[in-house]
């Protein structure tokens, strides 16, 4: 039997008690957290696997890889740039899945206000194999705009990132 990790989620952002929520998740053999990791955690090679994703900055001079506390922002979904912080990294290991979460938010008008919690989670299974989970709690009036369409864009263009995630760590 295996036992697979889960997102640690802070309260705020619990999935179901948000505006919007999506779960996405690959699993594929051939591959390992540590061929994956530096993709996903590296920002400057985003945008060559992933096209829903632009205009990525540090305004802290921080970046562009990705590590706890980091502050930096993109745009995604059509949104303006939002500002982003890294509340949790770690890396993956030997039995340790790893971790990656950001908080991301647009400010404005209660129309245009968002605050999300994107989160990954990339770890080792027997048999050679990697898993790849993503899962992202929105809230704000944007968020349940992109809840009510069919199909959810955020579901899709979240597998449209582990497509691309796992064919760059096969490519590299």
């Amino acid at each position: 039997m295996t036992t697979q990790n889960a997102i640690t989620w802070p309260e705020r952002y619990l999935p179901g008690t948000g505006d919007n929520f999506v779960s996405n998740e690959v699993v594929v053999a051939g591959l390992s957290a540590a061929q994956v990791w530096p993709l996903l955690t590296d920002t400057s090679r985003w945008e060559g696997y992933y096209d829903n994703v632009a205009d990525i900055s540090f305004p802290a001079g921080d970046g562009p890889v990705l590590s706890q506390g980091v502050h930096f922002s993109f745009g995604t979904f059509g949104f303006p740039p939002l500002d982003a912080a890294v509340v949790e990294f770690q890396h993956p290991g030997e039995g340790t899945p790893g971790r990656l979460s950001w908080t991301a938010k647009q400010e404005g008008t209660p129309d245009e206000k968002l605050d999300v919690l994107h989160a990954w989670l990339v770890e080792d299974l027997p048999v050679g194999r990697v898993r790849v989970l993503t899962q992202e709690t929105q809230i704000g009036r944007p968020a349940a705009e992109l809840a009510a369409q069919r199909p959810n864009p955020m579901l899709n263009g979240h597998q449209a990132w582990l497509d691309g995630l796992v064919g760059a760590a096969r490519n590299s």
